[in-house]
């Protein structure tokens, strides 16, 4: 006879197996955290910076500027790290620059890590816009293509050639966008001397948010021993009450050493280990993972102790630990078994003056907004966010929608070879920083590509099986925007994720087209691909303040109209197979200057400065009321509630 269970422990043994056919990359990129064996010095604050305006933007490699201090090269600026470079000053050239920019910083290395050959000194950029060079004292340690991600490079050597000598770090970085990057872009040159000057050319994108530049994450130093962890991958499940934390670590520095795995809970007390490099760890009355306002106990995080010994030396990480599932079916999304509804927001990283440079106060100020409107969910709409956010993700047990830059794929050009290959490039390094998160549940690959052109089916098709082949744990999406019966990504992904804007880009002011039109589109992409959906944006523009009975485009009485008029949809198809809703967007955000656009896009539901509008309201009663129709919440977060 069959034991009951034995399909449930198929099921796990499948995910289990899973992380032996993942696509490990050579090394890891371990987020740097302090331990007894390591230690982290941070770099931000004040740098020198020049942008190179010379006519071909070159003058600051023909001049070796890295070879000497910034400062000799010419006049330098104070700039700060992280921060986009184009508000800081009143300068209306260096705001829309495009080209080389450099920045330098001198550091005073401590002197135990200099003189510890033992050792390993690490410079980390969270990420820069968008091509990066990095020189340590006149020498080139490394250089990245793209934003969005970190990079890092081993300096010790170089700094213990001349110990007396500051470190000198200069990075130069360069935002110009091509076909072939992502986001891509093109470089338009206007030779008439009629109307332009010498040299003008323009930066021509193809998304809707300022193309902000310079170094937007930390840097920083950190050390490791000479053996050391070098990376580590989790792949979670639960039996009953029994959790499942399968893991692989990785090290570097030496042919073998002894490993301790220990895996503690909140309290601090040990739950599990092993002194294997992989393996399996059960957790007896396990506490899963769950998210905001699906149980009273969310974002449940263990700590993963890894320890690897060598010598007289130890290095010590230890790895915050969800145990949670993620399963799709033909109509619902699944997290530990249950039923999923996304109901939260798109986000962007900008705000007054830093641009998309990481800034605390806002990121802790989000989160509070997304509690108040209870949002249980966000897309990292359209790159990539800091990894500071997925842990504070992890830690309130927000959903995440994890987005590459793959934003405006829309030349045929950029569906070629070198195109993909990058794509896929971005793919690797982005499952890699954040395949162990559990606050995020699925990939998404690009947003409102050309996905209708001839290219488009095998340029997909390769890189969603390219990164379910990276992490076949999650779903994989792209967001279309493009007819239903054209679109030749769809039948690759494992969610139809939907923008459409109807009453606005199409029909403008006319609001008794919403229903008619939006319920066709749900029965047109699930009658044609039966797979779940999500409305991954909708919205309407809000000047804040400004009303019109009855209500007219642009004003906030508009804006509230609009979003009714789709939650009524929206309550007809989410008994079916739609699973989600993210409001365009949460707040305003900047732009590149058009005739569509009054300093930046007004459809958030809170102002750049993040004070509410009318919509606010109104999506935050209608969160808490579908969150409160799962029954299962603690009387404390019922609606309403301050947080």
């Amino acid at each position: 006879m069959v034991p009951p269970e034995s399909p449930r422990m198929f099921r796990v043994l499948c995910v289990f197996a899973l992380l032996d056919a993942v696509c490990l990359l050579d090394g890891g990129l371990l987020f740097p955290r302090e331990s007894t064996s390591r230690e982290v010095k941070e770099l931000n604050g004040l740098w020198d910076f020049r942008a190179d305006k010379s006519p071909n933007r070159n003058q600051g490699f023909e001049g070796a500027w890295y070879k000497s201090r910034l400062a000799e090269t010419g006049p330098v600026i104070d700039m700060p790290v992280p921060a986009s470079y184009n508000d800081i000053t009143q300068d209306p050239t260096l705001r829309d620059f495009i080209g080389w920019v450099w920045y330098e910083r001198e550091v005073v290395v401590p002197a135990r890590w200099i003189a510890d050959k033992g050792t390993r000194v690490v410079l980390r950029v969270g990420s820069a816009h968008y091509y990066s060079i990095v020189w340590v004292n006149g020498v080139r340690v490394t250089e990245h293509n793209g934003g969005h991600l970190p990079f890092e490079a081993e300096i010790g050597s170089l700094i213990r050639k001349d110990p007396v000598v500051p470190c000198r770090i200069t990075i130069a970085v360069n935002n110009t966008l091509t076909l072939e990057t992502l986001p891509p872009g093109i470089i338009q040159h206007m030779d008439d001397r009629t109307k332009y000057p010498d040299a003008f050319f323009v930066q021509n994108t193809y998304f809707d948010f300022f193309n902000y530049a310079g170094i937007h994450r930390p840097v920083l130093l950190y050390t490791t021993p000479e053996v050391y962890v070098d990376d580590i991958t989790v792949v979670t499940d639960f039996l009953d009450n029994t959790g499942l934390v399968k893991y692989k670590v990785s090290f570097q520095g030496a042919a073998t050493a002894p490993l301790k795995v220990t895996l503690i809970d909140k309290d601090g007390h040990c739950v599990a280990s092993s002194s294997k490099p992989s393996g399996v760890l059960k957790v007896a009355d396990v506490k899963l993972w769950w998210p905001y306002l699906m149980h009273e106990n969310p974002g449940y995080l263990y700590s993963l102790e890894v320890s690897v010994l060598a010598a007289n030396d130890e290095d010590v990480y230890i790895l915050p630990v969800g145990i949670r599932t993620v399963r799709v079916t033909s109509t619902q999304f699944l997290i530990n078994n249950k039923p999923f509804y996304f109901h939260g927001v798109n986000k962007h990283e900008d705000s007054d003056i830093r641009g998309k440079g990481l800034d605390w106060p806002l990121i802790v100020k989000d989160f509070n907004l997304l509690k108040w409107l209870g949002a249980n969910s966000f897309r990292t709409s359209h790159y990539p966010y800091a990894e500071e956010i997925l842990q504070m993700c992890d830690r309130y047990g927000i959903v995440v929608i994890d987005e590459c830059p793959g934003v405006g794929i829309k030349d045929i050009r950029s569906f070629g070879n070198a195109s993909l290959a990058h794509h896929l490039d971005v793919m690797d390094e982005l499952v890699r920083r954040d395949k162990n998160h559990p606050s995020v549940v699925m990939w998404s690959v690009a947003n409102e590509p050309a996905a209708e052109m001839p290219p488009a089916g095998f340029y997909f098709r390769t890189l969603i099986e390219h990164t379910k082949g990276l992490d076949p744990t999650r779903p994989v999406t792209f967001i279309t925007d493009s007819n239903y019966a054209r679109d030749k990504g769809a039948p690759y992904v494992d969610v139809i994720c939907v923008n459409s804007y109807f009453s606005w880009y199409h029909d403008p002011g006319h609001l008794e087209v919403i229903p008619i039109q939006l319920n066709t589109q749900f029965e047109n992409w699930y009658g044609k691909y039966q797979k779940p959906i999500i409305q991954s944006e909708y919205g309407a523009d809000a000047v804040p303040g400004l009303h019109s009975d009855p209500p007219m485009m642009f004003t906030e009485d508009y804006q509230k109209v609009v979003l009714r008029s789709y939650h009524n949809v929206f309550d007809q198809k989410r008994k079916q197979y739609v699973i989600g809703e993210l409001i365009w967007n949460f707040a305003d955000f900047m732009t590149a200057q058009g005739i569509t656009r009054v300093v930046g896009n007004k459809k958030g539901v809170f102002t750049r400065q993040r004070q509410p509008k009318a919509a606010a309201f109104i999506l935050r009663e209608r969160y808490w009321r579908l969150a409160n129709e799962t029954g299962t919440l603690p009387p404390w977060t019922k609606y309403p509630c301050s947080l």
